[in-house]
């Protein structure tokens, strides 16, 4: 039997020195390793519930979704830099390698770090808290997969991101 490859994390992360916030997911699914740009499944909530938040159109381009994150000083990249996935299922993750989150956290003004989803949050919490010392605060999954939460109720619980984007 072939042995499974790690795959590479190829986005690069979305922040600048004014990020505020990071938002952490788990790894790339396959639509967005397909565009080449997070959160692109149709199906993810993401967009339409930060743009909701912030009172503004969804972005539909990957141009207009940096614009917004960076604007609103969001900073947005995922806990793996490395994995091995079966499609997109978070459950299928192993053979973890974590991403450089000094990368960003060097040269922003990062106040809090958030986890979109309970994968990211465990994972942050194995592989980078230690390192780090930040604590990060788990969010319900934007993904389609997570269909116990509804807009409205994910809307309800994000939230708490714009007590440190005010």
């Amino acid at each position: 039997m072939k042995k499974e490859e790690l795959l590479i994390h190829e986005l690069e992360p979305v922040f600048d020195e004014n990020s505020k916030i990071l938002i952490l997911g788990t790894f790339p699914s396959v639509k967005s390793r397909e565009s080449k740009f997070f959160y692109a499944h149709p199906q993810n909530r993401f967009w339409k519930v930060l743009s909701a938040l912030m009172e503004v159109e969804v972005p539909i381009t990957i141009d207009e979704q940096k614009k917004f994150l960076l604007k609103n000083n969001i900073a947005v990249w995922d806990v793996i830099d490395r994995c091995q996935i079966t499609g997109s299922s978070d459950s299928s993750i192993k053979s973890v390698v974590p991403s450089e989150l000094s990368k960003i956290l060097n040269v922003s003004k990062i106040e809090r770090i958030f986890a979109n989803g309970g994968t990211a949050k465990k994972l942050y919490e194995k592989y980078q808290y230690k390192t780090l010392g930040i604590e990060i605060e788990g969010l319900p999954s934007t993904s389609p997969a997570n269909a116990a939460y509804s807009l409205k109720s994910l809307l309800e619980a994000w939230e708490i991101i714009k007590k440190y984007l005010n």
